[in-house]
């Protein structure tokens, strides 16, 4: 049996080693990466997946990021992702109760609309995310744009014209 526990109740070491299993060694040259370099992930929408003997078996991070304006305003954004699950893992459901679980908490806390570079048609049918308001978006690396999608948790509209970027500040 698994269980949702919170990200931060796991090492680094084996955070680390389940996203190399999930996306391999060489994931760090992706866009996504680049879009939140450098920022810690946030421990209130980051959750693990353990199996009955407390293993890591699937973790999802969100993380500080804004979308940079011309003249440098940032609209501040949190990037949900990775979902990773163990390839032994996978199709279980796992991925799915993380980003359930990390919703939930997005709408409770009312924070920041929520991003990924992701599958519009698996996670706009599971959680409304869209591509809707992100066309004047870019990103620091190549992506689809129609995988640049944007999820509204507490009714602001998403939108905006400029570059996805690390966020300059983010409050303690």
């Amino acid at each position: 049996m698994s269980h949702i526990v919170p990200l931060d109740n796991q090492s680094d070491a084996a955070i680390e080693r389940l996203l190399d299993a999930a996306f391999g060694p060489d994931r760090h040259g992706r866009t996504a990466y680049k879009i939140r370099d450098a920022m810690p992930w946030l421990p209130a929408l980051s959750f693990a997946v353990v199996d009955g003997d407390g293993a890591l078996i699937g973790s999802l991070q969100s993380w500080p990021v804004a979308l940079t304006q011309a003249d440098g305003g940032q609209l501040p954004l949190i990037m949900v992702g990775p979902v990773a699950v163990e390839p032994a893992h996978q199709k279980g459901g796992h991925g799915r109760a993380m980003m359930d679980a990390v919703v939930a908490a997005a709408r409770k806390l009312r924070t920041e609309p929520l991003m990924m570079i992701g599958d519009p048609e698996y996670y706009g049918r599971f959680w409304g995310f869209t591509a809707d308001g992100t066309g004047g978006w870019n990103a620091p690396g190549p992506f689809e744009k129609r995988r640049l999608l944007a999820l509204s948790v507490d009714g602001r509209t998403v939108g905006g014209v400029g570059m996805l970027t690390p966020r300059i500040a983010v409050a303690a």
